[in-house]
């Protein structure tokens, strides 16, 4: 007697191997994400956050594929980190890279003991020594010495632009020349001067985001009693503002 054949069961389940490497990859996204600002040293218990979520992704947390709906409120808090507080990062890391670009330069040039870089809370603080640039008393920038502008109007072409604030600064030995009467006259057209360099030696800076001041004698970061305090304190310094402030208001706006 001849067997009948058994049918096979079909097996409607739907296919989800997809799922898997999709998974993968928005992992590899996030990963790519901390890494890119643990680069960075701008606050380092804020990136520790960062850190810990995606730790606890890789360790069988809640992942990725769990969250399906769109975030209803971007300024809401997400671990500890806010919207606002996470561009103030961002603009952070990005003025720690145009200062490496300057460190490059000053290092390039050999002009260490004259060019420094700080950050500070306004944003990226360039001082340069008054001796490099100008002679005693005056206010034109030296000859030789053009090409530092030149250099700098490269750096600081910048996209987003950001607002510059070019500021000269002197000691307190009294001025009273036929130029200038007094320290606040030197200072100003000192940074005025350097100014228009930096603004004429590219087309595509736009002056409006530029401004210059002079506070004379009167904002030394040396004493003034020595020497080598009266040459500290001769200096011009070129501020490149920071576009966000820390609680995430956006600057200038």
């Amino acid at each position: 007697m001849a067997r009948k054949s058994k049918k096979k069961k079909h097996d409607d389940h739907v296919d989800e191997s997809w799922l898997l490497p999709y998974s993968d990859l928005m992992t590899l996204l996030l990963a790519l994400f901390i890494v890119l600002f643990a680069s960075s040293s701008v606050d380092e218990a804020k990136l520790q956050k960062l850190g810990d979520v995606f730790d606890q992704i890789l360790n069988g947390g809640v992942g990725i594929m769990d969250h399906t709906s769109v975030i209803e409120n971007p300024s809401a808090v997400v671990d500890g980190i806010s919207a606002e507080e996470a561009a103030y990062l961002q603009d952070q890391k990005e003025l720690q890279e145009i200062q490496e670009k300057l460190d490059n330069f000053i290092a390039v040039n050999e002009l260490e003991s004259t060019f420094v870089t700080k950050m500070t809370d306004e944003g990226l603080l360039i001082t340069i020594r008054e001796s490099i640039l100008f002679d005693s008393g005056k206010a034109e920038v030296k000859q030789d010495y053009n090409s530092i502008g030149k250099e700098l109007s490269q750096i600081l072409k910048l996209d987003p632009a950001r607002h510059i604030v070019v500021t000269g600064h002197t000691d307190n030995v009294p001025q009273n020349t036929k130029e200038f009467s007094s320290n606040w006259e030197l200072s100003v057209m000192r940074a005025v001067n350097l100014m228009k360099i930096i603004i004429d030696s590219n087309p595509e800076l736009d002056p409006k985001y530029f401004s210059a001041k002079g506070y004379g004698e009167f904002s030394p970061i040396a004493s003034n009693d020595t020497a080598e305090g009266r040459a500290q304190n001769r200096r011009v310094e070129v501020l490149i503002q920071q576009l966000v402030q820390e609680d995430g208001t956006k600057v200038n706006e």
